[in-house]
């Protein structure tokens, strides 16, 4: 991203300098799907893609957001940040923010220009949400003296999404924004919040994100459907009580109480969850050990157990999955995210990743029609003031 050229358009909108800039990157996750909401173990990192936030205090007692990717434009009296605009507003995100961080006593006394720019790809499931909450979060925290830690910036950011926005997301996205380090993924347990770092030493590896470029139409009605499915497959293993999730539950102790489920879907669906979670521990333990090929066939057999036992891969994150299977110098490969379209992430010699790109684009387009989108990204730092 050029920074001078965001500057100056920071200047031609405002007719102002700017007085600070901040970044906040962008997330994938590497293994751990479907466990968040299960009481298991996710594993993301952020990304070298990001949002940066260019901002001018002024004199008027209002907020004006722009953007250079989207153009609806907006200004907000400071006494109204806790409204949240009508339409499909983006400004909503850091609205909600504020409105957190008024709650929290961190009074905004004075006004602020914004402009916001992403090289975030859209659609691509890498989190841009997330990514402008923090950027936000920092921006108030640094600007007005909120003095709060990064991770309460990232309770405020879930807090943001999920009461203001209306989005029932869970605290993985910006817990990978906020915390993102360089060269190291984040290893979280979701229902108790203990977390660690592990270092992500891809030596001559690149991560590619591949986006197949399908709407993902069944995500959400699925998502509810799996939900209630791992409830209802908890209720039934769980004779005792002494379950609190399904991530609670080792494999070997799963094989001698599977025969309480009541049908073969509910068997899958917890077997997914408790052979995922099992997964991202073996995965931090082959990182640890600087085995990068077990983490690479840890990541196919992840995809596996999501396109069989989870079922919410579908045709098109399949073909993109097997495709990258077989290309020279990938050592791993799987969809990433909910599901049913977006992402494929898959760890790719560095010396090989413009053949993995001409060979695994024009076999995915031939199998789907759809010509699928590839970004080749490195392991980033978390929000922070950039100037």
């Amino acid at each position: 991203m050029d920074l001078n050229a965001l500057k100056s358009n920071f200047e031609k909108i405002y007719k102002k300098p700017v007085e600070a800039v901040f970044f906040s990157p962008g997330r994938v996750n590497l293994i751990g799907e479907h466990t968040d909401y299960n009481g298991g173990y996710v594993f993301p990192c952020a990304l070298s893609y990001g949002t940066y936030l260019l901002v001018s205090k002024n004199d008027d007692r209002v907020l004006r957001f722009a953007s250079e990717n989207l153009e609806r434009r907006e200004t907000v009296s400071i006494e109204n940040i806790s409204q949240p605009l009508s339409g499909d507003a983006w400004m909503n995100y850091p609205l909600g923010v504020m409105d957190q961080f008024k709650k929290q006593g961190v009074v905004m006394d004075q006004g602020v220009d914004l402009l916001y720019s992403g090289n975030i790809p859209n659609g691509a499931g890498l989190s841009s949400s997330a990514s402008i909450e923090l950027v936000t979060s920092v921006m108030i925290n640094d600007i007005f003296g909120g003095n709060l830690e990064m991770m309460e910036m990232v309770k405020i950011s879930q807090n943001a999404e999920n009461q203001f926005v209306g989005v029932n997301c869970g605290i993985m996205d910006q817990f990978a924004v906020g915390m993102g380090k360089k060269d190291h993924a984040l290893a979280l347990k979701c229902d108790t919040m203990e977390w660690s770092t592990v270092p992500l030493k891809l030596d001559g590896y690149k991560i590619v994100i591949s986006n197949t470029n399908k709407r993902r139409g069944l995500a959400d009605s699925k998502y509810n459907e799996r939900r209630s499915e791992c409830e209802q497959a908890l209720k039934e293993l769980n004779k005792s009580g002494e379950y609190h999730s399904l991530s609670d539950i080792d494999f070997h102790t799963f094989n001698q109480i599977f025969e309480r489920l009541s049908s073969d879907v509910l068997l899958r669906r917890a077997r997914h969850v408790i052979t995922e979670n099992q997964r991202v521990l073996d995965a931090m333990r082959a990182l640890k050990e600087g085995n990068i090929q077990e983490f690479g066939q840890l990541m196919n057999a992840s995809h596996v157990s999501l396109r069989d036992d989870y079922e919410v891969t579908g045709p098109e994150l399949d073909a993109l999955a097997e495709e990258a299977w077989k290309a020279d110098g990938v050592i791993g490969s799987r969809m990433t995210g909910a599901g049913f379209g977006g992402c494929t992430v898959s760890i790719v010699r560095e010396n090989k990743t413009d053949d993995f790109i001409h060979q695994v684009g024009p076999a995915y387009e031939k199998r789907t029609g759809l010509k699928p989108q590839f970004y080749i990204a490195d392991v980033g730092d978390g929000a922070r003031r950039l100037m």
